[in-house]
């Protein structure tokens, strides 16, 4: 299995740097990972600071992976002992073929110890401290506020099946974090989103892209799609922020 093989050179090449722990989130850790389509989230906790010696050593490692298939999905951020406390702050990330700074988000440390599956090393329970159900629905919430409701206004956008899915698959998620308190995959946000009024049409593209093999879109289809997506996404978007605070 090609995502068998990736994961086995990257820890591989790892070693150099002795990492105290490695571990995978989202599709891959919750079982719903479809090879060639989902990414590859990862999170390496080092034994000391991310130094630019470190980073230097990061990109030469994933350099050296750019030929593996499924490589450019690969994506992991790089920890040091002392920064794991705080969601807030950015950990150097390589994502997308170059190096960036992300946060590791009350999700993805709810994601961690709620099925994160430990690839190398000691668990998170113990390393990374735990998110309260508040904290969660917290950031949550503010991220459909903050990030994905202005995006609604930004009609370009969403002609890309990636903001459609995301997007859609994301509020649904949010949702059922705040009304519940737990976390669900993209499967089951399909599964939830016709029953929070999200059109049925579209959701059923989303599922064909992601578990079939469709043929490409119509443009008709794609601007519809767009239109029919943005139209709902922000007044759901409003109604769960007032339904929150």
């Amino acid at each position: 299995m090609p995502t068998d093989a990736l994961l086995e050179r990257f820890l591989t090449e790892l070693k150099v740097l002795a990492p105290r722990a490695v571990w995978a989130h989202g599709s891959l850790a919750g079982g719903d990972y479809q090879e060639g389509r989902s990414d590859l989230d990862l999170i390496a906790v080092l034994p000391g600071p991310v130094t630019p010696g470190v980073l230097w050593r990061v990109a030469v490692l994933h350099n050296r992976l750019r030929a593996q298939p499924l490589a450019g999905g690969l994506h992991c951020s790089y920890l040091a002992p002392a920064a794991l406390d705080d969601p807030r702050r950015a950990h150097p990330t390589w994502a997308h073929r170059c190096l960036m700074r992300r946060p590791v988000t009350p999700v993805t440390r709810r994601e961690l110890h709620t099925f994160g599956r430990v690839l190398h090393g000691a668990p998170p329970v113990g390393l990374l401290p735990p998110v309260s159900d508040r904290e969660l629905g917290d950031f949550v919430v503010r991220d459909q506020l903050e990030f994905w409701r202005p995006a609604v206004r930004k009609a370009r956008l969403w002609t890309q099946d990636a903001w459609v899915d995301v997007g859609l698959t994301t509020f649904a998620r949010a949702t059922v974090t705040v009304r519940e308190g737990r976390l669900i995959g993209k499967r089951e946000a399909l599964d939830v989103l016709p029953g929070l009024g999200a059109p049925a049409e579209v959701v059923d593209d989303i599922r064909r892209r992601r578990y079939g093999d469709p043929a490409p879109p119509a443009e008709e289809w794609t601007r519809r799609r767009g239109e029919l997506t943005r139209d709902y996404l922000g007044s759901a978007i409003d109604a769960l922020v007032a339904a929150y605070s």
